[in-house]
Formats: C-alpha cells, sequence, structure tokens
C-alpha cells in the first residue's frame, strides 16, 4: 500500500492597506494558490484581516490545518505617527539637559508625556559619570497611575549601555510597566534623536500588541496553529513577539513588504518599483536584489527617527485622483490630484438614479456649470468626530446626507467652496466626481463599476470650455484617453522624479526642466533630447496593466506588471527572510588600551588582537540569539569588519574598529 503524498506547507501573507485587506495562499512549490480583498476596518483591523484570509480559504479549498506560516505586513504603526495617537509615555533622559529637547523634534513628539531628566551617561569611550537614579525612584508611583511604558536613553548609551540598564531594571520592579531602552534599537550615536525614536516605540507597543494578540485570537479561532511574522520597515520578516517589543521597526512595513514581493514575483534584482494606488503612487528603488534604504532614517508623520527603512517616495497620483484643468491659457492643461475622488461610476455603483438623474439634469442645461458632475456625501464616521465645527461648517455639513447631493445645488455662494473643502479635509466628507477610472470605464478597459455614471461624467467634463471658448474634447471617448494618457504621462514623472533624486539631484526641479520635459515628449528638434533609466520598471497595483501599458516609451527601458500585481504586498509578507544585525566597537580611550563594546560587554584588552577576536565571538552570538528571536532557525552569519587606522612616522596606529554581524534565514514554520 503506498501514502498518499504530503501536502506542501502553505503560507499565509496578509497585507493591511489604508483601504483594502489582501489576502494571499502561497507554496513554494506552486507559487499563489489563491488570493482575496477585504475592505479594512479601521476600527477594529482583525474585522478585516477574517474577511480576507476567510475569503481566500473559501476560494483556495483547503484545510486550515494546512498553513504552516502567516506573515503580515501593516501600516498600522505608520498611520498611527502621521496622525499623532499612541499611549502615554514618561521619557527618562540620563545625562541629558532640558535644552537637549529643542533638537531633532523631540519637544514637539514629547508634548504633554512627562520627562524626567537624571544624572549620569557616558563619554564616547564608555567611561561613566555619577549616576543618580534618585529623581526617577521618586516619580515611579505617580507615573506608574498614568502612563502605559517608558523610554529610557542614556549619553552615550551605544558605547555603554550601563546606565539605561540600571534605569530600566528599577522602572520593571516598581511598576511592572513595559520599557524601551535606546541601545536595544540603535547602535548610532546622537542622543536626542535616540531618544525620540525610543519614545515613538514606546508609545507603539500597546497598539502592535492589540493588532498581534487579536491575529492570534483570529488564527486560533481558525485553527491555524502556524508562527506568526510581521514585515519590518527594511522589508526583512520578525516574529510577532519580536514586533511587540520594537513597533518602531514596522514604520513602512507595507512599502517595504511590495518590494519583496516585486522581486520574488519578476526576478529582478536592479529595477525601480512603482506602486499605483487609488490615492497614491509610491516609487522605490531595488538595488542587488535588495531595497534601497533611507540612509538617514525613515521619516514618519514629520519625525526623523534612527529606523531602517526604505526610500520610499509617494506622490497625490492615482487611479481615483481629481482631474480638473488649469485656470487660464488657450488650450489649458489637465491636471491630476493630488485629492482623491469618489469616481463617479462608483457612486452610481451604489446610489443609482440619485447621481445619474442629476447628471442627466446638468447635461440638459445649454451650457456648462463650474460644479457640473460633482457631488458631497458624508463618509459615514461616527458622529461625534464632527465635534468642534464652526456654525457655518456645521450649517453645512447637516445638509449634506448619507446620499450624494450635487454641488451646483448645494452650494448657494462661493464662500461655501472653503467650507466644503474644510469639512473633506476633516474626513467628514468625500467628494465624488470625475476620475482616470471613470475614463478606464467609458472606453471599456475596467467594468467593475457604473458605466452610464462614467460616460454621463466624461460628457459633461468634455462641454468644458477652453481659452477660445470651445470644447475641450469633441467626444467623451476622446476626453477620457487624454486623461488615461495623462496619467501614464505623470507616472513617467514620478518614476524619473524618484531616479534624479537617488541620483543626488533635486528630482522634482530636475523633473520640470524644459531639457527633461522635451526628451519624455520625445520632441523633435535641431538637438535631439532622451532620457532613459539603467534600470526596468515594475509596475505594481491592480490598474498597472492598464495605466503603465505606455510606458516604456516615455522612461526609456521596460516595465515589467507581474501576474499578481495586485497583492504584491500580501505576498511581499510571505516570502521574504528573516534578517537581523548586531554591532560592535572597539575604540582606544589611551594608547595600549582597547575598549570593546558590544551588546551589554564592556571590556578592556592591553592588544589588538584580542579585543578583536572577542568583539567578532560575542557580536557573533548576539546576532545568532536575535535570529532566534525574530523566528529562524537557519540563520547564514556574515561579518563584516572596518578598521580605522592612520600611519605616523611609518608606524601603524590604531584608531578604532567597527564590527558588524548580519543574519538571514527563511522563517521557521510549523512541524
Amino acid at each position: 500500500m503506498t501514502s498518499s503524498p504530503r501536502p506542501h506547507p502553505l503560507f499565509l501573507g496578509i497585507d493591511t492597506g489604508g483601504t483594502y485587506t489582501d489576502a494571499v495562499l502561497w507554496s513554494e512549490d506552486h507559487g499563489v494558490a489563491a488570493k482575496a480583498k477585504a475592505l479594512t476596518t479601521r476600527h477594529d483591523l482583525a474585522v478585516g484581516i477574517s474577511g480576507a484570509v476567510d475569503a481566500v480559504l473559501e476560494k483556495a479549498h483547503v484545510d486550515p490545518a494546512a498553513i504552516k506560516l502567516v506573515s503580515m505586513s501593516t501600516t498600522l504603526a505608520t498611520n498611527a505617527l502621521v496622525e499623532g495617537q499612541g499611549g502615554r509615555v514618561a521619557l527618562v533622559m540620563i545625562g541629558f539637559s532640558e535644552a537637549d529637547l529643542a533638537r531633532d523634534g523631540l519637544k514637539t513628539a514629547l508634548g504633554t508625556d512627562p520627562l524626567v531628566l537624571c544624572e549620569g551617561g557616558h563619554d564616547v569611550h564608555g567611561n561613566a559619570r555619577m549616576l543618580d537614579l534618585a529623581p526617577l525612584e521618586a516619580a515611579l508611583p505617580e507615573l506608574e497611575k498614568s502612563v502605559s511604558g517608558f523610554a529610557v536613553c542614556a549619553y552615550f548609551a551605544t558605547r555603554n549601555p550601563a546606565h539605561e540598564i540600571a534605569a530600566r531594571d528599577l522602572i520593571r520592579e516598581m511598576t511592572g510597566l513595559p520599557v524601551t531602552t535606546s541601545h536595544e534599537l540603535s547602535a548610532k550615536l546622537g542622543g536626542p534623536r535616540r531618544a525620540l525614536t525610543t519614545l515613538l516605540n514606546a508609545r507603539l507597543i500597546s497598539m502592535i500588541d492589540r493588532l498581534v494578540a487579536a491575529t492570534e485570537g483570529f488564527l486560533e479561532e481558525r485553527k491555524i496553529k502556524a508562527p506568526l511574522m510581521v514585515v519590518r520597515g527594511d522589508g526583512a520578516l520578525v516574529s510577532a513577539e519580536f514586533a511587540r517589543q520594537r513597533p518602531i521597526e514596522t514604520i513602512l512595513s507595507g512599502p517595504a513588504a511590495s518590494l519583496v514581493g516585486a522581486r520574488h514575483m519578476t526576478g529582478l534584482d536592479n529595477a525601480v518599483v512603482s506602486d499605483i494606488g487609488g490615492t497614491t503612487t509610491d516609487v522605490a528603488v531595488l538595488d542587488h536584489g535588495r531595497p534601497r534604504l533611507d540612509p538617514e532614517g525613515a521619516t514618519v508623520g514629520g519625525f526623523r527617527t534612527m529606523v531602517e527603512a526604505v526610500a520610499m517616495r509617494t506622490f497625490g497620483l492615482g487611479g481615483d485622483s481629481e482631474v480638473s484643468l488649469e485656470e487660464g491659457g488657450l488650450k489649458p492643461r489637465m491636471s491630476l490630484g493630488p485629492r482623491r475622488l469618489v469616481p463617479l461610476a462608483l457612486a452610481g455603483m451604489v446610489h443609482g438614479e440619485a447621481v445619474t438623474n442629476e447628471l442627466e439634469r446638468q447635461l440638459r442645461a445649454p451650457n456648462p456649470g463650474r460644479m457640473d458632475g460633482r457631488f458631497a456625501v458624508r463618509t459615514g464616521v461616527p458622529e461625534h468626530l464632527a465635534a468642534g465645527l464652526t456654525a457655518p461648517e456645521a450649517k453645512l455639513y447637516d445638509t449634506i446626507t448619507a446620499v450624494p447631493q450635487p454641488i451646483d445645488r448645494l452650494l448657494t455662494s462661493n464662500a461655501q467652496s472653503a467650507t466644503l473643502n474644510r469639512l473633506v479635509s476633516r474626513g467628514l466628507v468625500h467628494v465624488a466626481g470625475f476620475t482616470p477610472s471613470d475614463a478606464a470605464h467609458v472606453l471599456g478597459r475596467q467594468a467593475n463599476w457604473d458605466e452610464a455614471a462614467a460616460r454621463l461624467g466624461a460628457e459633461l467634463f468634455a462641454r468644458k470650455r477652453d481659452g477660445r471658448g470651445q470644447p475641450i474634447a469633441p467626444s467623451p471617448e476622446a476626453l477620457s484617453e487624454r486623461v488615461l494618457a495623462t496619467l501614464t504621462r505623470l507616472s513617467a514623472e514620478v518614476v524619473l522624479e524618484t531616479a534624479f533624486a537617488e541620483d543626488g539631484l533635486d528630482g522634482a526641479a530636475t523633473v520640470a526642466h524644459a531639457l527633461v520635459q522635451r526628451a519624455v515628449d520625445g520632441h523633435e528638434g535641431i538637438a535631439r533630447l532622451s532620457v532613459a533609466l539603467d534600470r526596468p520598471v515594475i509596475g505594481l497595483g491592480a490598474s498597472a496593466p492598464l495605466h503603465y501599458a505606455g510606458l516604456p516609451q516615455l522612461v526609456g527601458n521596460e516595465c515589467v506588471v507581474p501576474e499578481d500585481t495586485d497583492v504584491a504586498n500580501a505576498l511581499g509578507a510571505v516570502v521574504g527572510q528573516v534578517r537581523v544585525t548586531a554591532e560592535a566597537r572597539v575604540s582606544q580611550p589611551k594608547e595600549g588600551l582597547f575598549r570593546v563594546s558590544v551588546g551589554e560587554v564592556l571590556r578592556d584588552f592591553t592588544e589588538e588582537g584580542p579585543a578583536m577576536a572577542l568583539a567578532e565571538e560575542e557580536v557573533r552570538m548576539i546576532v545568532a540569539a536575535k535570529a532566534r528571536d525574530a523566528g529562524t532557525d537557519a540563520a547564514e552569519v556574515e561579518i563584516l569588519t572596518e578598521i580605522n587606522v592612520s600611519t605616523v612616522e611609518g608606524q601603524r596606529m590604531f584608531i578604532e574598529a567597527h564590527v558588524v554581524a548580519i543574519a538571514a534565514g527563511r522563517p521557521r514554520i510549523a512541524v
């Protein structure tokens, strides 16, 4: 009797984006087995996750027990920092003064959260100053009642973390609350920015903890017994438990996952990756198979952190971008974005004749109106979020309902346009209008919503007049072709802007230069100009096959759009590798003394050889332990050593050595 072949282990990838939560089932032998989407539920992310995962399980007809690894990318930390959310934490600074708060935006980030200053810290060689934790000890009984955690940063803790460890142990002993210490997050110098990164990390701990707990609870309900991984901002995978302690490292997790997914789907090591959504286009660079990282640290919500993350540029350009005409000129230029509108085709599908009857009314008018094809509708957020409106805002908001209303009848004066825009920026009201998605419906290149509403919107837009009083397009089809061509052209510009910026130029100014514009347009002149990327573009996003078809001739290289481009993030979450690093330094505080600083170890030697040997041995042990904690049992370790020396009168003089250990491997899976 022959035994039936064992099923290939399935891996489940999840991406919680701003609009949709994607889920994908993947195996190393057969690739993507199934994929599904569900609307992201901001108030409870687990609802959107369960919707997407249940849908993908149903599509694949698989036993949940066959899933041996679950991995997720999330925008939760990024959104929280952008929106200024997070827990109340106490910042403990050792060896700093209040004047240091003025640097790197630390005072702004701290806001009204409590600050405790203590004497102590170390010098650049790790020599200790006198430590006095009495102010912290005195403050802890009150702080315990009012904060969710602590952030501890000591002067030159990257050279000697002893004072941070002493403060951490005291806080844990007296309060039992979570503590983040700066030396655990970064080995870089720059105390205030390290303190800022530590503060933001401490704020995010409870939020990421809730997400991980909710996901683990959902997986348990579905009988999925598999390790849970999270994508970090540099594209590496780490265990959920690892991410719980270092949630700051998950900022830009989604864009990083899309790059990993792009490389996996195409096999390209060097490319420009452009991910187009409804609202934005995200562009980044792949170099030698890895995402190019921001050398200064990721900036999120206006704060420059010490977190290694993808160097990603975001542009307000997408399938649902507002289509408008620039004012003035005989032939007004068409512009797209940066504002997102609800496409008329989507509004028509949801609300039917409430939309199409009004569009037909506007078309029957003898002359085009400025507000034609525009509607206002409530977003559906809870009523308490409308608190604090001015009298004009409240009056207008009361007249707007859950059914779209034509703006030409809703607004009674020009001043109300500004009032409406304020309601939109508060997230209380959506404006519906003509978008590239509508243009695609008119031309039959998209068919998921209401084509009739899109066509009516295109007819209204085509009636708008140019500077000579002529209609701007002879037909809805001609207008729609122009809109889609504009989107492709602007997509080429954002790709080129990113490439110029990565080459050290002012990207926006360089793209706007007349010579580059002529080159992209293929302008025929006595001087022939051309511009070309040195690598192909990988197009991601559900609408990439449509909008990037005309990209190659504009950027001078091919554009590859993979088959599963619509779920690149979720796929990237599950095909990536665990990758962690650890660092050691060997310094020479005085001639003939070699000081090793690595992790929580500080040791002195009288010879360079034994000091370097200990640095390598310790850093290898630390990175191996970190790799196990991060979720891999099969890490390969690489050691990079950089020794700074000088030559004085023919003699070699040791200055400093920097040893970096990198451990990488596939995540462990359920047996």
